[in-house]
């Protein structure tokens, strides 16, 4: 079993999909549980700006985002997404790690960035994952990727690893309200 550390204090409540908001760019966003939206899927992540990718994900090409989807849209997985006007803007996904914990991922495609979607999108899944009986969350970070270290810090996770190239953190979860 993998050592990993997580906080002593839960993290949360967090709001639990389906959620109605607008963005800080007066954009109505839908963000809710992911069911069946592949295609949406790989259009977002067809037109994902390579510049943005972080770890090598998400892959490149149409055949290999639809391999990596297949790992991401499981049973023992978490997933929920963000829409504006009938378009998947943003994905955040939790995928068992076989050891009752879930490694977090999130993306946000580059027309809607910087307008507070991730916060709600990051919010939402760990709600959701809360409510289903989720309560330890991890992931890793590119270090000099300080916008992403910043938007998990703000939700309530810690950096909880070693550092060199990428730094681990890691989320307790309090139960929902």
């Amino acid at each position: 079993m993998t050592e990993r550390r997580y906080p002593d204090e839960p993290a949360g409540p967090f709001p639990e999909p389906p959620l109605a908001w607008t963005d800080e760019t007066n954009r109505t966003v839908d963000i809710e549980v992911c069911q069946g939206d592949r295609d949406a899927l790989v259009d977002m992540y067809t037109d994902f700006d390579q510049a943005d990718r972080a770890q090598g994900i998400p892959p490149i090409g149409e055949a290999a985002i639809r391999e990596w989807l297949d790992h991401l849209l499981c049973a023992n997985c978490f997933n929920v997404i963000a829409t504006h006007e009938d378009r998947i803007i943003g994905h955040a996904t939790l995928v068992g790690d076989g050891e009752g914990a879930y490694e977090l991922a999130i993306f946000v495609h580059q027309d809607y960035q910087d307008a507070g979607i991730g916060t709600k999108l990051l919010e939402a899944l760990l709600g959701h994952a809360a409510a289903n009986g989720v309560w330890r969350v991890w992931l890793t970070v590119e270090r000099w990727n300080k916008p992403a270290t910043y938007l998990y810090q703000k939700v309530g996770f810690e950096s909880t690893g070693a550092e060199d190239f990428e730094r681990e953190m890691s989320i307790r979860l309090a139960a929902p309200t």
